[in-house]
């Protein structure tokens, strides 16, 4: 072979082209990514302004853009949003938070945040504090016109914070809530799903001991939940159905099912169908047991255990033993169990009856056991 036979240097084009070709497809992939991470940063920019006409204004103390080569990832140090549309406004602000999106799916952004997060007044101290272990968000659809979101936390705490000090007002060990569209893009149908698991607040003594609870609502009419908005939300007749509820403490267990609405002074109307297992323990955590026997008193002309025991016998053999000899709150369920309807929960038995709200009033079945307070 000559020093001029050119025999090598076709032999070594083979192995060029492949080469050639993996670097011209990494310099394409290169330039859609940096395209596609320069769009993400116009629409959040667009998103920002969008907000700041609604009044409500995100800021990041730090921001930036990374996760070439699959992914769009936004990072904000110290998030913070104003809402500067309530009545009194508020003020939220985080650690961090991290969106990232697939290249191939900028329509399905996934989120964490990092706490503690605060909520205050715009420019003073921190009123409340919330933290957890793992907070996960998701968004499918474009920001302007979402289809479906997603939040998810494990082990959150809410507390209020005395003197820089945090007093619990509510914790769980699992929490998610779920909301989707429920009809074309512009309707203002949303269905809302919420799961909790050992969820325990301070409010109110029915809600001390860990419960569970599963609860699917569609809300119509309902864009934004501020007080202007709920007005016109009750002025064009919006409503929540509640298509499946469910909460279970200890022995307790409670499903429903109904529609409600709001008044014109901003209270609730309407009616959930209820299903109860454990009564007279349910009776005695929502501290309504006096409010039954003052009614049941009026209404039979003084009603003895005996003459309750005897009535709920005829409705049941063997039922009228439960109250012979039991406690408050036992004789108020029972005297209820005569006015709701046999029913079977789970396989235990159980009692059925309509938990109505009037214009905010209370009922139990027929029996008024306390007011709403006026949502706007």
């Amino acid at each position: 072979m000559t020093e001029l036979d050119p025999a090598p240097a076709r032999r070594r084009w083979p192995l060029a082209l492949p080469v050639a070709g993996l670097a011209l497809l990494v310099a394409a992939w290169s330039a859609f990514w940096y395209y596609a991470a320069h769009r993400a940063e116009a629409d959040i920019a667009a998103w920002r302004a969008r907000e700041a006409q609604a009044a409500r204004l995100h800021t990041c103390a730090r921001e930036a853009i990374g996760g070439y080569p699959f992914r769009i990832e936004v990072r904000c140090g110290d998030p913070a949003l104003e809402l500067r549309a309530l009545d009194p406004p508020l003020a939220l602000a985080a650690k961090d938070a991290v969106l990232a999106a697939q290249v191939y799916d900028p329509r399905l952004v996934i989120g964490e945040v990092s706490g503690p997060l605060t909520v205050g007044a715009p420019g003073q101290p921190a009123t409340l504090t919330a933290t957890w272990t793992l907070a996960q968000a998701s968004l499918r659809g474009a920001p302007s016109s979402p289809e479906r979101a997603s939040l998810v936390f494990d082990k959150p705490l809410l507390a209020r914070l005395d003197r820089g000090m945090p007093a619990p007002l509510a914790a769980a060990e699992h929490l998610e809530l779920h909301a989707r569209m429920a009809g074309a893009a512009d309707s203002s149908a949303v269905e809302i799903a919420l799961r909790l698991k050992g969820a325990t607040a301070t409010l109110h003594p029915a809600l001390a001991q860990p419960t569970d609870g599963e609860i699917a609502v569609v809300v119509t009419g309902l864009k934004e939940f501020a007080p202007a908005r709920l007005r016109a939300f009750q002025a064009a007749g919006g409503r929540l159905d509640i298509q499946r509820a469910r909460l279970t403490q200890g022995a307790i267990v409670v499903a429903g099912a109904g529609t409600l609405a709001l008044s014109a002074s901003g209270r609730l109307d309407g009616q959930v169908r209820l299903t109860v297992v454990g009564l007279d323990r349910l009776v005695a955590l929502l501290g309504v047991d006096q409010a039954v026997a003052q009614y049941l008193a009026q209404k039979s002309g003084g009603l003895t255990v005996d003459r309750l025991a005897s009535g709920l016998d005829r409705l049941m053999p063997g039922l009228g033993g439960a109250v012979r000899g039991g406690s408050g709150a036992r004789i108020a369920a029972a005297g209820i169990t005569l006015l709701g309807e046999p029913a079977e929960l789970d396989g235990q038995r159980a009692v059925a009856l309509p938990l109505r709200f009037v214009d905010g009033a209370v009922y139990l079945g027929p029996i008024l056991v306390g007011h709403a307070a006026p949502l706007f």
